[in-house]
């Protein structure tokens, strides 16, 4: 993500595990001993690896257990540890954890509380996994100011007022579908809930 925005722009490596995959295992993600034995072992792309996310901020769920393999496999090339290569990991197990006591936080779970779009998750994949979490970490770090334009100067404001104008007697107007309500209350409800207090949307236009 760039300036909270999900960008194109990615890593994305298989690797020979250098042992056996456990049945157990390939049914989560689907790869065999077969499909990664001709693969690159993790240290011929660490450094590409440590370039790649050198002093940015990693979101990971469940970072603790990430870390702990990627700073045993980093140590085994001789690349000393991934606090010493990113400027901050952030758990989003833990953030959601207190977003939401008591419930599922599962990447799963908060797909479905944000409404984000899941249903290509039928295995676990790692670059699928990350775009699906750059989403959930977007929904859950969104402020009420996210519902209005923000732009840093008046000027550009004023601006991008200006080059939104448009004549409004000309919109075909498509009302939205009993369902597409439905499920806008229910955003804006689970909102509310997390926020302890109504909604900008509902002040505004409720």
């Amino acid at each position: 993500m760039l300036s909270r925005r999900i960008s194109e722009r990615h890593f994305h490596a298989y690797l020979n595990p250098e042992r056996e995959i456990d049945e157990g295992a390939s049914r989560v993600h689907g790869l065999t001993q077969e499909d990664l034995r001709s693969k690159p072992k993790f240290a011929e792309v660490a450094r590409d690896f440590l370039d790649y996310v050198q002093g940015a901020e990693l979101i990971i769920h469940n970072a603790d257990f990430d870390v702990e393999f990627l700073d045993a496999e980093l140590a085994r090339a001789g690349l000393g540890k991934l606090a010493e290569h990113v400027a901050k990991v952030t758990d989003t197990l833990a953030f959601a954890r207190e977003l939401h006591p008591g419930k599922k936080n599962s990447l799963d779970a908060l797909c479905e509380r944000y409404l984000i779009d899941n249903s290509n998750r039928t295995l676990h994949g790692a670059l699928l996994d990350a775009r699906l979490l750059a989403e959930c970490y977007l929904a859950m770090t969104r402020g009420q100011e996210s519902l209005v334009m923000e732009l840093e100067a008046p000027a550009a404001v004023l601006a991008a007022a200006e080059a939104l104008r448009i004549d409004v007697s000309s919109l075909i107007v498509v009302p939205a579908l009993t369902e597409e309500l439905a499920l806008h209350e229910r955003y804006l409800d689970g909102m509310e809930k997390d926020a302890r207090g109504p909604s900008l949307w509902r002040r505004l236009f409720g």
